[in-house]
């Protein structure tokens, strides 16, 4: 590991605006707040994979992985994440290292052509070039290699150092945003400001879920400036060091961005959610009294109280059918990141009880949060295997779970019905009609008649009372024997009667002998 990285990591771990990390001692804050991988251990994404999660969902970006093709050979659609324009950033370019080009040393000239390849072909607003385990041992040089690529054809080419076995998934996140510090913010000047400018830092529009909230931002007058990273684009990135407030989502994992563009930019911020009726209604309200601190009219505040009013009467009326079929309910929720506390705060709106949650992949702020909704930590549970996921919807009788793809099928091993809420999820859930979504696929599939059905004992469990036999008719076609005529359907009890005597069998039977070689007896 290069010594600038090493120095980008401790200044990453050291993060003074993290409230838990600020109470820590010296020593325990250059920890962090992740534990850092050993190698092999790459369960749960490494820093790479965080990098590529922060980065990727700026849309006009070609993201290109300077590594073989194990790392990176296709991102299409990986996270679900929704664009409005551009689709470059599906797409995934690689540079393919060969053992060849490894022992050969030709990494950084085969870098350098991929560059102007994907320049040729694609014309994207940026190149974003990712060091991997691979490329880092062998010392390529990204920074050089993209500052020449840069001078040669113009287009930005922006060095991302996060290989893999430098951390975690959450450090990769924050090393992300650290070569957006180092070489996008700042690099562009909008057209025109207002007082309404805003950054949104943290939110990746996974399934068109910022464009629920948009519409509320317009009718406020409120314009996204500066977006890292759901639906943006370069620019919006480059611009982001003239909004006015900036709105940090998904457990502070690019908080580092958000307090540094405070201190740089004097930019305030804070940590919203836009999942749960509540929650969207509080980061409104927090974001326009931000505004308003920093220069906005303070019509604004009352044009604020007036949505929420308006827009909260709405989706409790369309909530309001649901509401007696989800009520009650028991949810076990295993997801990560601030869904942990947000779902949560959500799901209680509606008088459902939560069993559990996950603090997958959670900051020490997001346990906080959890234990301030929920009362306690009896109910926090880390990562689970299969086998006490299982355990646990039984035990706690779980109605259904909401999780990512993984853990369906252990829902339906326990028989318990499974709603989608993680990345890969295809309805959006977030804002006040996400809510109405999220409830409405809770109620579709906990309320599933084909529940009553899977839970019943199925048939050969269930003892036979006794059967129709149709009338025979025909030959058998073993031994020939015509069947008889005009013979009615008969009932076969299960067993029969002690005192019943069986019936004579016919000539042509009785004359039939088993064999040792007869199928029925083998």
């Amino acid at each position: 590991m290069s010594e600038a990285l090493k120095s980008k990591i401790a200044d990453v771990l050291n993060e003074p605006g993290c409230a838990t990390n600020s109470t820590k001692t010296d020593v325990l804050r250059k920890k962090g707040c992740t534990k850092q991988l050993t190698p092999g251990a790459a369960a749960g994404g490494c820093a790479f994979d965080g990098a590529m999660i922060a980065l990727q969902p700026i849309v006009d970006v070609a993201h290109v992985v300077h590594a073989p093709a194990a790392c990176w050979s296709n991102g299409w659609d990986n996270r679900s994440s929704a664009s409005s324009g551009s689709e470059l950033f599906r797409k995934g370019f690689t540079t393919d290292l060969s053992e060849i080009d490894i022992v050969m040393g030709h990494g950084e000239k085969k870098l350098y052509r991929a560059i102007r390849e994907v320049i040729e072909a694609e014309a994207p607003a940026a190149v974003f070039v990712y060091a991997t385990c691979v490329t880092a041992l062998i010392g390529d040089d990204l920074d050089a290699v993209c500052k020449a690529a840069t001078a040669k054809w113009g287009t930005p080419c922006i060095p991302v150092n996060v290989p893999g076995f430098a951390g975690s998934k959450n450090l990769g996140n924050k090393l992300g945003g650290e070569a957006l510090l180092d070489h996008v913010i700042g690099t562009m000047e909008p057209e025109t400001t207002t007082p309404y400018d805003v950054n949104i830092i943290g939110d990746y529009n996974l399934s068109g879920e910022l464009w629920q909230v948009k519409p509320l931002l317009d009718k406020l007058g409120i314009r996204i400036l500066g977006s890292i990273a759901g639906d943006a684009r370069y620019k919006q990135v480059a611009m982001a060091h003239r909004a006015k407030v900036t709105m940090l989502v998904c457990s502070q994992a690019l908080i580092n961005v958000a307090r540094k563009m405070q201190d740089r930019y004097g930019i305030p911020y804070f940590e919203g959610s836009f999942y749960g009726i509540l929650d969207t209604s509080q980061s409104l309200r927090t974001m326009c009294r931000m505004l308003v601190e920093q220069g906005a009219p303070k019509e604004l505040l009352n044009r604020c109280e007036v949505l929420i009013a308006k827009e909260e009467a709405k989706v409790w009326a369309a909530l309001k059918p649901f509401r007696p079929k989800v009520e009650g309910r028991r949810v076990l929720l295993y997801t990560g990141g601030h869904k942990t506390w947000s779902v949560v705060s959500a799901l209680q709106e509606l008088g459902m009880e939560v069993v559990g949650t996950s603090m997958r992949k959670a900051t020490d702020n997001d346990r906080d949060r959890v234990v301030e909704i929920m009362g306690d930590d009896k109910h926090m549970y880390e990562n689970m295997a299969p086998r006490e996921m299982y355990q646990m919807l039984k035990d706690a009788k779980a109605d259904v779970l909401l999780s990512g793809g993984r853990s369906q099928f252990v829902a339906l091993k326990a028989l318990v019905p499974w709603v989608d809420v993680n990345q890969e999820k295809h309805e959006p859930y977030a804002g006040y009609m996400g809510m109405v979504d999220l409830v409405r696929a809770i109620d579709r599939s906990v309320n599933n008649p084909m529940w009553a059905d899977l839970r019943d004992p199925a048939p050969w469990e269930t003892p036979l009372t006794g059967s129709v036999l149709p009338a025979p008719s025909g030959a058998c076609p073993v031994t020939g024997i015509a069947a008889p005529r005009s013979q009615a359907p008969v009932l076969v009890p299960q067993q029969a009667p002690a005192a019943a005597v069986a019936p004579a069998p016919s000539p042509e039977l009785a004359a039939m002998t088993n064999s040792n070689t007869d199928f029925e007896d083998c």
